[in-house]
């Protein structure tokens, strides 16, 4: 479990978000998923195990049955019912250890599920993004089978040539290509949320991006995620379990006690009384203590490099993410300002420009738009990241 953990990305907790489009989705994948079913119960049986050795040990009972040679010396009995105990603190260690034990199985599953769950959000950002390639190449097979249709009616007239003819139908040949290959990663993208929801169909039609803004004050907003990060909580909780250990290992340094009941009988005698027991430290826990405390120190070593790690990788995201989101503002803004694609149509039409013309210009605003949405999938991956603790 402990390297495990360690391999989980440095992922952190993002504002509150707006309703989040994807919620629905991701939870009935935490209903379903197999593989986060059955971490729960490994998680549990972790939790139990925990539980188990922080008691007193077993009481021993000890009987002798001694007959006397010769006979006539009778015979003996000896009755022994002894309990031991280590020095009384380690029960209470043992329990704290256990409680931090488990408290960080908790965050170690917290973690696991929230991967899961990023991983499922950005298959259904990476849908939402091929679903919109595959609204805009619907609008683009319609306009080019509507040209291709309009040249080979021409062409039947006499108005234009056979070459003119071919280009219209290369174009709806391409268009037709590239959705081809915008459906095929459709039915990838399905496929795998359907493998995330445990073999049950998923239905995810989302073919927009609406991202919420980044917040304008970072360290502000890190102070809030550094709280709720299960990577640093877990590492937490392993400096105070070495604490812990540490403190047990000074306990069971000190001596270990022994007593009970015992009688002894014997033809016409019979004794009873108690027995006490005391061990002495000398070479069982030998290290056992600086081995704790250097347990302690490399925890602590280890939670710095993650708050470091931490906090360098959600800066990068952060700054990131600021980039792409201004970037995909400008984009939208200057396709919406600076569109033609309708006046092309209508000089194509009217013939004020060649096929070519109008297919080099209309080019340029089809690559914007996909550009566009490039952009804006990047941006909200990104924030997926940002927000994962949030889900």
């Amino acid at each position: 479990m402990k390297a495990f953990i360690f391999i989980i990305l440095y992922i952190a907790p993002f504002v509150a978000l707006a309703q989040d489009r994807y919620t629905a989705v991701l939870q009935r994948i935490e209903t379903n998923n197999t593989t986060l079913a059955a971490l729960r119960e490994q998680t549990e049986a972790q939790k139990i195990e925990n539980r188990t050795g922080i008691y007193i040990s077993n009481p021993e009972v000890e009987f002798n049955y001694l007959w006397g040679n010769p006979a006539a010396i009778g015979r003996r009995t000896d009755l022994a019912v002894t309990q031991s105990f280590d020095f009384p603190t380690a029960y209470g260690h043992r329990r704290n250890i256990g409680d931090l034990q488990s408290r960080n199985a908790d965050l170690a599953y917290k973690a696991e599920r929230t991967r899961l769950l990023l991983q499922a959000k950005q298959t259904c950002i990476d849908l939402v993004h091929y679903n919109a390639l595959a609204k805009e190449y619907g609008i683009r097979l319609e306009n080019a089978q509507r040209i291709a249709d309009t040249y080979r009616i021409r062409l039947d007239k006499g108005d234009a040539d056979i070459l003119e003819y071919n280009k219209a139908k290369l174009n709806l040949t391409a268009i037709q290509t590239e959705r081809a290959k915008v459906e095929a990663e459709q039915v990838a993208l399905l496929a795998e949320l359907k493998r995330m929801n445990g073999g049950k169909e998923i239905f995810f039609t989302q073919d927009e991006f609406t991202p919420p803004v980044l917040p304008a004050d970072f360290e502000e907003w890190y102070s809030n995620a550094e709280a709720k990060n299960p990577v640093l909580q877990y590492v937490k909780g392993e400096v105070n379990i070495g604490k812990e250990q540490v403190k047990l290992s000074r306990a069971l340094s000190l001596p270990k006690f022994t007593t009970g009941y015992m009688s002894e009988t014997v033809v016409g005698e019979q004794f009873r009384g108690i027995t006490l027991g005391v061990s002495i430290p000398l070479w069982e826990n030998k290290n056992r203590q600086r081995h704790a405390q250097a347990q302690v120190k490399a925890s602590e070593t280890a939670l710095e490099d993650t708050r470091l790690q931490f906090y360098t990788r959600l800066q990068g995201l952060y700054h990131k993410a600021s980039i792409l989101q201004q970037n995909a503002l400008e984009l939208r803004r200057s396709i919406t300002e600076n569109r033609n694609d309708a006046l092309l149509k209508k000089a194509l039409d009217s013939g004020e420009i060649s096929l070519l013309d109008y297919l080099m210009e209309i080019g340029y605003y089809y690559d914007a738009v996909i550009q566009a949405l490039v952009v804006e999938r990047d941006y909200e991956q990104a924030l997926a990241e940002l927000s994962a603790v949030e889900l």
